[in-house]
């Protein structure tokens, strides 16, 4: 099975993102694009954006990204700063972005939009991990 058919099946295996209703945009080395549209059950006790359904939906972006080149790859930390509030029903796009890589480890950018006004609901950075196998 060709890298990107097998990347593509893993996520469709992916229950939790699957279960959010996350969606695959775009993959390509190092780069990865997803989408979802926030529900009434992803909202928070303040009627916004929970902050777990948009740190998924980063997570999920920068895992794609990071396992984008054929090698099995994991997340070692991500930080991620919130910077405006998402309603139910905004559909958010999240954009990760390889900003260094080496043979074991790598770094990623990821933003998440609101979908067609651009305007970003969080910026995220993560560091992979490729253990030897």
């Amino acid at each position: 099975m060709e890298a990107w058919e097998d990347l593509r099946q893993k996520f469709h295996e992916d229950a939790f993102p699957r279960y959010l209703g996350v969606e695959l945009l775009e993959v390509a080395p190092g780069y990865a694009r997803v989408a979802m549209t926030l529900t009434d059950n992803m909202l928070n006790f303040h009627g916004i954006g929970h902050g777990g359904a948009i740190f998924t939906l980063a997570d999920t972006a920068l895992g794609l990204a990071s396992n984008s080149r054929g090698e099995k790859s994991v997340a070692l930390t991500v930080t991620i700063n919130y910077l405006a509030s998402a309603l139910a029903g905004q559909r958010l796009v999240a954009t990760a972005r390889e900003h260094h890589a080496t043979r074991r480890t790598g770094i990623y950018d990821v933003t998440i939009e609101e979908e067609g006004s651009g305007k970003v609901i969080a910026i995220a950075r993560g560091t992979s991990f490729r253990p030897q196998v």
